[in-house]
């Protein structure tokens, strides 16, 4: 958003209710988020192509703009006539269906209206288009990307423990949210909530490192980069109480079978004189993470 701050708790608000409502529609699942004042992350899942049904293409696509809105009753009427018009919806519908980039477009557009509308302005609110990081579908990579989501709050001093910040999955699953506890127990695999809270607490707090209800300093960044330049490796709960490159300029992030993967099927969108995928990540002890793109800049932003 320009690095301006833009959101306050009632836009937090909106985009939190919208994300949920998007992703309703397009299918998309969300693991976990995290809103910020002028940023926010997501840790999706896309599940596999499938024809939606006329049924469930209304049902989600009331649930996007309203029962009452008139468009819902010309694509009911459209549907059931079943003719070149019924056909025309269908097409541009599933076309919309499971795909990342027109999720976070359809997002995005819907927030701004909402906000240029709130606030008297038009214009762009975005700065930039979003940046993805393909993420390997095991506990541990997504467990350890869904951790650093969940910790932005804690990196900028707004909390000591992520459960305390409205607007992230975590506080969401803890304070009663089915869909949000979906997504938590979707890192551990189909656990039960209380298994996958159990799970997920530890992975966020460094595999149980750290107290249980307690909370750990913020590692200021500048402290982080000394330590790196001096020759010491931060810990797995110490990065990801830093903000890291990885995260967002990655490309391809889990073990070096997936990220060799990745580097096979998208070989000619990278450089000719490159032979292997993975690179590992630097900084700390990452478990055996590796990415596809390799960073250019310090790991600690």
């Amino acid at each position: 958003m320009g690095g301006e701050w833009y959101l306050d708790a009632r836009a937090k608000e909106v985009l939190r209710r919208q994300i949920g409502r998007v992703s309703a529609f397009c299918g998309v699942e969300i693991l976990t988020y995290c809103i910020m004042s002028n940023y926010f992350h997501l840790l999706v899942r896309i599940p596999e192509y499938r024809e939606v049904t006329d049924e469930e293409l209304l049902k989600r696509f009331s649930g996007l703009h309203g029962e009452g809105d008139v468009r819902v009753s010309m694509l009911a009427g459209a549907l059931k006539e079943d003719g070149p018009y019924g056909k025309a919806w269908r097409g541009r519908l599933q076309a919309r269906m499971g795909d990342v980039s027109i999720f976070m477009k359809e997002l995005k557009q819907r927030f701004s209206i909402w906000y240029n509308r709130s606030h008297g302005r038009f214009g762009t609110l975005w700065a930039e288009r979003f940046r993805s990081v393909l993420v390997e579908g095991r506990p541990f990579a997504l467990q350890t990307v869904a951790a650093y989501i969940d910790l932005n709050p804690v990196r900028a001093h707004l909390c000591q423990d992520p459960k305390d910040y409205r607007f992230c999955g975590y506080a969401e699953a803890v304070g009663g949210s089915e869909t949000a506890r979906r997504g938590i127990e979707m890192l551990s695999f189909g656990s039960d909530w209380k298994t996958a809270r159990q799970s997920y607490r530890m992975s966020i707090f460094g595999k149980g490192s750290l107290p249980r209800h307690g909370g750990q300093p913020y590692i200021d960044p500048e402290k982080a980069k000394a330590v790196l330049e001096s020759g010491g490796k931060l810990s797995l709960p110490e990065l990801l109480r830093c903000r890291v490159r990885y995260f967002i300029d990655g490309a391809a992030l889990g073990s070096g079978e997936f990220v060799q993967e990745q580097f096979e099927a998208f070989r000619k969108n990278l450089s000719k004189h490159r032979k292997s995928g993975p690179r590992r990540m630097r900084g700390g002890d990452w478990g055996g993470l590796t990415v596809l793109r390799d960073l250019r800049k310090d790991v600690i932003m």
